[in-house]
């Protein structure tokens, strides 16, 4: 039997802020609890567990980070899970101009039982990339997939590559020259979870195991380097797949993200 429990404490000791210091461009400024990360495509705000504050003391600390992003003219997302304290954190935020998106389903996999030789498509063709004229490809394509402007992707992902290639990974697969699924795993130096992040498919190409293969590509890469668990804030289309697979999950995450009127 898997200790959720046991999975959950180190989820909150290790992966609830950022692990070193943050790529060129990016900076990490302390606020009390939390950490405002600036220099994005938008702020983000990473916080413990338990703030240590209620109250009154609980608004100032949003109304601080909601003016400091306002003040810079750009949008500012909060990230909080379904065991955070204080309780009402979410209602605050609420409150304060935040628009909560649908909850995720924080899971968490073992690396050793999900790792598996890909299985493809007949004509697609796998294969791991940094170069910049693909990350481009990949904003193109969670773009198009998503329905929304998701082109920071590429500076994302090029900071990160610049910053440490050895801590990201990024898999393409593509039917002749069209990109069908994006995916990349993110390293973390101090511990060893791993964090699973794209896994974007276009329409029409859904339904033929290819979330599932580069998954476990992502698990195997992971496994070959001594890392033990997988991390995934999976969506209501991907989280049945993880927990076929052997994924459990220990808490949800919702994004409570802020926007300057313009």
């Amino acid at each position: 039997m898997v200790d959720t429990a046991a999975l959950l404490t180190a989820y909150d000791e290790h992966m609830r802020t950022p692990p070193g210091p943050g790529p060129a461009g990016l900076t990490y400024e302390p606020d009390g609890p939390v950490i405002r990360v600036v220099g994005g495509h938008e702020g983000r705000i990473r916080a413990p567990r338990d703030l240590g504050l209620t109250g009154d003391e609980v608004d100032r600390l949003i109304a601080r980070q909601r003016d400091y992003f306002r003040a810079r003219g750009e949008g500012v997302e909060w990230k909080v899970r379904g065991h955070d304290r204080p309780a009402d954190l979410g209602g605050r935020l609420t409150a304060a101009g935040f628009t909560a998106e649908p909850p995720s389903a924080v899971l968490i996999g073992l690396a050793e039982e999900v790792a598996a030789e890909p299985v493809l498509p007949d004509g697609v063709v796998l294969r791991a990339t940094q170069a910049d004229e693909d990350l481009r490809r990949i904003a193109d394509q969670q773009t198009e997939v998503w329905g929304f402007d998701l082109s920071w992707v590429a500076d994302d992902l090029r900071s990160q590559v610049a910053a440490a290639p050895d801590r990201i990974s990024i898999l393409i697969a593509e039917a002749g020259d069209r990109l069908v699924t994006s995916a990349w795993a993110v390293f973390h130096p101090s511990h060893d979870y791993v964090a699973l992040l794209g896994g974007t498919t276009v329409p029409e190409w859904r339904g033929r195991g290819l979330y599932r293969a580069l998954l476990a590509a992502r698990a195997g890469e992971a496994a070959a380097r001594g890392c033990r668990l997988l991390h995934v804030d999976a969506s209501p289309d991907s989280a049945p797949i993880l927990r076929r697979l052997g994924f459990h999950e220990i808490t949800t995450s919702t994004h409570y993200r802020w926007t300057p009127i313009e």
